[in-house]
Order: structure tokens, then C-alpha cells, then sequence
């Protein structure tokens, strides 16, 4: 909580306070070294407490597409570098849950854990020949869940909920997300985690979605040695999907590692509805597999953190792909209602007509190519439409938080791999196929678009007529959004300046009369405050 507070308050003075005074380039100066810093003290700050900390320094350490690399070179060592806990309480823990001791629970326990996760460890092993039998393989890894971890999770969670209640105290932040609900739709997630008979479960329904896929590998789940906090799992280690010199040392290309895997997360989001929502570098291996049909496959592990699509989401997710892929300005804002994206009072007709703009400017290319555009045909549309994109009227919509937690691992990872990787490329198949399947081939589309055509051009007298009749009634209203908004920001910025005026004519005057007139300067210096106020949450307003 103390660590929050602390560069939540940091990060607001040096973010809005000091461009509000025109110190941006001192506040961008040091925001590298600021943020190395934070990194940094974090990384101790996780690895000292554990738990879901450690989840949220893994989540930002794979953010390459977003956040710079001193962050999270600073971050990376929490993907398996958790300080395993004491083997004997370890030990302790299996056997109570197990109801047996080791020895007698396998034939061989590797006392060394192989990994030590936030929630748990793992340790090498080997089932007995019954076991090993029924299960239909020898080799496995044994979870142990982290003796206390329920607590510390409890914990956890009660300081999330903390600072999530704090937080939407702000009206910014209130109207964006509703952030007590994303803490509970967290909390619900992390709970199911730490129930390993969970986990197995999800863990076969993973393997039996990608059953006869040859791209995918998965552990299969020996049962007789699965409780809620020792799970048993076959053992399919290999290259870490991260680890670019053993990859190329075993003949893989990293860029081709990184379309197969977007591909297989895309399958799992937009085709079957069920998807891993804990996909970081530490829990995705890649398998060679030489004098196979493939060289070699992507294998998951850890399925704690699943994330299902209902059927009506994804239906919207398929709606709003069909919209990108077909350039519709129009279609694409009335998806992003649907999926819950936009505010409830959101001007969707003047999006609408950015969405428009931007499809017919830049909507044919990619966003590599985007990068050989013009710099001035880009800074030409950002101020053509730059207060409409400074003042997006987006939300995140509830049970939407694995499927971008999801999407930024896709994007964070296949960065890593492949520096020139376009998720685009990747995300564009499907919407083209879905696309097609919705029109039924490009005849269809014509033959709607045509009968929409007529049906316009029927309706267009009667429509005319009426447009007649209420302009010489004078019914009829100009509504200029963008042009109102432009006069309410020119007027708060005129009562801004005026504000900073007074204040630092208050200010210097006290300072000059104190040494002559202690008082009366400082009433004038007291007095300084309330312009000062007046101009902040004015321009909190004109911000917002």
C-alpha cells in the first residue's frame, strides 16, 4: 500500500502537475531513470512478499510493445527466479495432502525444485510402475502449493480491494472502469488458481481442445496423485520459448516461434472461447520433435489462469474483427458499444467519423508499412482529429480482463521473439475468413449492399419531403460538436490563465511584503492558494 501510494503521488506530480506549468521537458527528462527506479524497487518489493505480486511483475516484464526495455530487464527475473521455499515444509505439505510419504507416493523425488513459482514449486519425479502404468507415463512434475499461501493471497487481494475502492473515488478514473469490479473479477480468477484440482481440470480440457493439433503439446494429469494443493503432471520441459540462443542453437526460427504462437492464442480467443490467460515466457516451452511431420511444437504448462468467452462476447469479438477487416468506421463504433468499450454518453457520431477518416487514410496498410508514412501526413491527422483522440470515450467493459491480459502477453512475447512482429499480420486472417463467412463470398456482399441501395433510394422522397416541411417550419438544428468543445476548452484555458495570473501576482506580492508587512503578506500568500486550486481542477476538468 505504501508502495502505491508512494509513485502513485510521484507519477501524478511529475505526469499533470509540472505540464500544467509548462515543465514538460524537465518532467520527460528523468522519466526513464524514474521508471528504472520504480522497476526496480518493485522487483524487491515482489519477491519479498510473494504471492500476487509476483504475478504482476511477470505481466510487465513481457510488455516489450509498451513499456521501455529498462523496465523490464528489471522485471525479468521475476519469471523464475522466486525463492523456492524450505524443502522440509515442502515435504510436509505433500505428505499431509497425499496421505502417504514421499517414498511410498513415488519411486523417485527430486528434493531440488525444478521451478519456483508465486503459488508454488515444482520438483522432478518418478511414478511407480503401477502408477506410471495407469497414468501412461514415468516422468512427471510435481506442484506443491507454498505452505500459508491462501493467506497471503487473502492479503493480497484485501489490499487490491483497497486500492481499487481509493481509486474509483476519482471521478476520472470512475467513469473509465469500474475498478472494484475488475479487483473482484482478479480476486475470482486468483482463487480458482490456487485449487490445483482445478487446474488439472482445466488442464484436460486445454489438451482435449487441441487434440489432433499438431502444433500444440500439453501435460497429461496423473489423477491418483492430484489434491487441491499437490497436483502431479507429466513431464514436458524443454526450450523456453524465450530462450532465443537455444532455440536457434536447435535449428528454430524465432520469428516462425512467434506467428505459430499468436496463431494458436488467436484459435483460443476468436475459434474455441477458452483460452490461457497466465501465457508468459515461463509457461510456454517449445519441443523439438526431429523425424516428426513438425520440427517441432509449442508446449503449455501451468493452466491455473484460464479464461472462458461467453458465446455473446465472442460473438461481439468476431463482430468487431469483421468491422476492422471490412474498413467500416460505422460498423466498428457500434461493436465497441456492444462489446461494453464505450462510455454509456460516448458521441459515437463524431467517432464515427474519426474511425471513418482513419480507415480511409491509413486503413490499407499495415503497421510496419505504417512506419514509412509520411511523419507529416501522420502529425496532419492528429490535429485535424486530435481532440476527439485525446478525449476517447472508452471504458474496460466487465470480464474483459484475461482476454487483454491475454492479447498484451501475445503482443509482449511474439515482440521478443521477433522485433519486426505485426500482431496485425497475425489477427487479419481471421478477420478476412470471418469476413467472408458472414457475407457468403463477395457476390453476397454486393447483392446486400445493392438491395440496401434501393431501399434507400425508395425511402429517399418521402425522407426529402419531411426535411422540406421542417425547414419551413424552421424546426430544424445545426449541431456543431467539435466546434462546441473547442469553445468551451478556449474558454476554461482563458479562466486557467487568469487563475495562474492571480496566483502569481498574489504569491509575489506577499513574498515582496512580508519583510515590511508580515501579515498582510502572508494573507496575500494564503490567498494565492485559491487560484492556484481553481486552476488545477480546472484543468483536471478540461482534461477529462
Amino acid at each position: 500500500m505504501r508502495f502505491a501510494t508512494r509513485y502513485m503521488v510521484e507519477n501524478w506530480w511529475f505526469e499533470l502537475v509540472l505540464p500544467r506549468f509548462g515543465l514538460t521537458a524537465l518532467a520527460r527528462r528523468g522519466r526513464t531513470r524514474r521508471w528504472r527506479r520504480m522497476a526496480a524497487r518493485f522487483f524487491v518489493l515482489a519477491s519479498d512478499l510473494g504471492g500476487l505480486m509476483i504475478k504482476v511483475g511477470q505481466f510487465l516484464s513481457s510488455r516489450l510493445d509498451v513499456l521501455p526495455p529498462e523496465v523490464t530487464k528489471e522485471l525479468e527475473g521475476l519469471q523464475d527466479a522466486v525463492a523456492p521455499e524450505d524443502f522440509a515444509d515442502i515435504e510436509a505439505l505433500a505428505e499431509r495432502e497425499l496421505g502417504m510419504p514421499l517414498e511410498a507416493a513415488f519411486a523417485a523425488f527430486d528434493r531440488e525444485p525444478l521451478a519456483a513459482a508465486s503459488l508454488g514449486q515444482a520438483h522432478r519425479a518418478r511414478l511407480k510402475p503401477a502408477g506410471a502404468e495407469d497414468a501412461g507415463f514415468t516422468d512427471v512434475v510435481v506442484k506443491i502449493q507454498r505452505p500459508g499461501i491462501e493467506r497471503i493471497v487473502d492479503v493480497d487481494l484485501a489490499a487490491l480491494r483497497t486500492v481499487a475502492a481509493r481509486l474509483n473515488r476519482v471521478q476520472l478514473v470512475r467513469r473509465r472502469v469500474d475498478l472494484p469490479g475488475l479487483a473482484e473479477e482478479f480476486a475470482e480468477t486468483s482463487l480458482e488458481e490456487v485449487d490445483y484440482l482445478h487446474e488439472a481440470g482445466n488442464a484436460e480440457r486445454f489438451t482435449a481442445q487441441f487434440a489432433g493439433d499438431d502444433r500444440v503439446r500439453t501435460p497429461g494429469v496423473a489423477w491418483e496423485r492430484a489434491t487441491r494443493r499437490v497436483l502431479t503432471l507429466e513431464d514436458v520441459t524443454a526450450i523456453k520459448v524465450n530462450d532465443l540462443a537455444a532455440l536457434r542453437a536447435a535449428g528454430i526460427d524465432p520469428a516462425e516461434v512467434a506467428v505459430e504462437f499468436a496463431n494458436v492464442m488467436f484459435d483460443q480467443l476468436f475459434v474455441d472461447g477458452f483460452f490461457h490467460g497466465d501465457a508468459h515466457p515461463g509457461n510456454i516451452f517449445v519441443t523439438p520433435t526431429p523425424g516428426g511431420e513438425r520440427d517441432w511444437v509449442l508446449t503449455f504448462v501451468d493452466f491455473g489462469m484460464m479464461g472462458s468467452i461467453p458465446d455473446g462476447l465472442r460473438r461481439d469479438l468476431r463482430a468487431f474483427l469483421i468491422a476492422v477487416a471490412s474498413r467500416d468506421g460505422r460498423r466498428l463504433v457500434g461493436s465497441m458499444r456492444d462489446l461494453g468499450v464505450l462510455l454509456p454518453n460516448a458521441d459515437t457520431r463524431e467517432l464515427e467519423r474519426v474511425m471513418s477518416a482513419l480507415f480511409a487514410r491509413f486503413g490499407g496498410i499495415s503497421f510496419t508499412d505504417l512506419q514509412d508514412v509520411d511523419p507529416r501526413e501522420l502529425q496532419a491527422f492528429a490535429r485535424e482529429f486530435g481532440e476527439t483522440i485525446r478525449v476517447l470515450p472508452f471504458q474496460l467493459p466487465e470480464h474483459f480482463l484475461l482476454v487483454i491480459r491475454a492479447v498484451s502477453l501475445i503482443s509482449g512475447l511474439c515482440s521478443t521473439l521477433d522485433p519486426d512482429f505485426n500482431i496485425w499480420n497475425s489477427v487479419e486472417p481471421y478477420a478476412d475468413r470471418l469476413l467472408r463467412e458472414e457475407q457468403g463470398g463477395l457476390a453476397r456482399s454486393f447483392a446486400n449492399e445493392a438491395v440496401s441501395t434501393v431501399a434507400v433510394a425508395a425511402r429517399l422522397p418521402r425522407r426529402l419531403d419531411g426535411l422540406v416541411t421542417r425547414l419551413e417550419d424552421g424546426e430544424v438544428a445545426v449541431e456543431t460538436p467539435r466546434l462546441d468543445r473547442q469553445i468551451r476548452l478556449l474558454e476554461r484555458s482563458v479562466q486557467r490563465l487568469v487563475s495562474a495570473l492571480l496566483f502569481f501576482g498574489l504569491l509575489v506580492g506577499g513574498v515582496l511584503l512580508r519583510p515590511t508587512d508580515a501579515v498582510t503578506g502572508l494573507v496575500l500568500m494564503i490567498a494565492s492558494a485559491v487560484p492556484l486550486l481553481h486552476a488545477l481542477v480546472s484543468g483536471f476538468r478540461a482534461r477529462r
